[in-house]
């Protein structure tokens, strides 16, 4: 069987995709900061059939992401899905938010992939860093959001030149905003209801996982 693991996996993108791979004979390993959240989803994949495990993991932290990577003898797919964002004009940005975002989306992404490079490669195995459109283009209201997509597509643009002869392979996924948790605390999108569900982006994730450098749901 193979082993995929995701992080952000407790609500939103990162649970429609634990739920895609496990019925699709993956063993799901849930990772993120919340066990509650991740021992649902977990529960959810076992009643139905999969087999699944929780990993608490501070992607953001060299230490707790050393120690979730160790786990793995096995590794094939991993999933960069963890993110935040926080939105407003430019100027009213505190240094806690900059630093919150950059250290998920950016730093937490290199971290797990850096740790999870030498398990891979014994697997031939696959990175899909979870970028969304705000690493295509710019947004009102949303610059320090996209400075963070776009770094992580910069990283990963990079990884499809360091990997060109390795049996590894990175994926940029891009896609639109999703009726999800992610803007709970936000007042960016105020009808999160008529945006669509993670679960058809997450079945087109999986179809198209195949190693190629790109997977564009919208531009």
């Amino acid at each position: 069987m193979k082993n995929v693991l995701i992080t952000g996996a407790g609500t939103g993108l990162g649970r429609a995709l634990a739920h895609q791979y496990s019925k699709n004979g993956y063993r799901v390993y849930l990772s993120g900061r919340t066990e509650r959240k991740l021992l649902i989803v977990r529960n959810e994949i076992r009643q139905a059939g999969g087999e699944s495990e929780v990993l608490i993991c501070d992607v953001t932290e060299p230490a707790s992401v050393t120690e979730a990577i160790k786990q793995f003898e096995q590794l094939d797919v991993l999933i960069n899905n963890a993110g935040v964002g926080i939105f407003k004009d430019v100027g009213s940005y505190s240094e806690a938010e900059i630093d919150k975002m950059f250290n998920t989306n950016v730093k937490g992404t290199i971290l797990m992939t850096k740790e999870a490079t030498s398990v891979l490669k014994q697997s031939n195995g696959r990175v899909l860093n979870i970028i969304s459109t705000a690493g295509l283009r710019g947004k009102k209201n949303e610059s320090v959001y996209c400075a963070s997509k776009f770094a992580v597509r910069g990283f990963t643009e990079s990884l499809h030149k360091e990997w060109e002869q390795a049996s590894m392979s990175a994926t940029a996924v891009y896609m639109g905003g999703m009726n999800t948790p992610f803007w709970a605390d936000s007042t960016h999108v105020t009808t999160p209801e008529k945006l669509k569900g993670p679960e058809g982006v997450a079945e087109q994730i999986f179809q198209e996982d195949d190693g190629r450098p790109e997977i564009i749901i919208d531009k």
